[in-house]
C-alpha cells in the first residue's frame, strides 16, 4: 500500500505561479512511476505530467510552462506551474503505477488550482 498526499494547491491570477507537492509513503519499492492528473468540471480526467527513473513527460498543453521533478530521498514529486491560464483550473491528482500491475493504482485527495482571469 500507498499513500500520496498534495499540497500546494491556490488561487492564482492568470500568469502566476503555483507549486504543487505530493509526499509518498508506504510500500514505495512497489511503484515505478509517479504523476500529475487533473480533472475540471464536466471535462475528462487528464495526464499532466509523469516521470520515471530516466524520463518525463508532459501534455502538450502544459509543455514550457509545468515542470515535474522528484526528490528521492524525501519521497516526493513536485509540479512547477508557471504562466497559468484560466483553462488549467481544476483539481489536480498525484498518483503513483504500480509495478505488479503497470497500472495508476494509488491515488491522493487531490488539490484545487483556481487560475483567475
Amino acid at each position: 500500500q500507498v499513500q500520496l498526499v498534495e499540497s500546494g494547491g491556490g488561487l492564482v491570477q492568470t500568469g502566476g505561479s503555483l507549486r504543487l507537492s505530493c509526499a509518498a509513503s508506504g510500500n514505495i519499492f512497489s511503484i515505478n512511476a509517479m504523476g500529475w492528473y487533473r480533472q475540471a468540471p464536466g471535462k475528462r480526467r487528464e495526464l499532466v505530467a509523469s516521470l520515471t527513473h530516466d524520463d518525463t513527460n508532459y501534455a502538450d498543453s502544459v509543455k514550457g510552462r509545468f515542470t515535474v521533478s522528484r526528490d528521492n530521498a524525501k519521497n516526493t514529486m513536485n509540479l512547477q506551474m508557471n504562466s497559468l491560464k484560466p483553462d488549467d483550473t481544476a483539481v489536480y491528482y498525484c498518483a503513483a503505477r504500480r509495478v505488479v500491475t503497470m497500472s495508476w493504482d494509488y491515488w491522493g485527495q487531490g488539490t484545487q488550482v483556481t487560475v483567475s482571469s
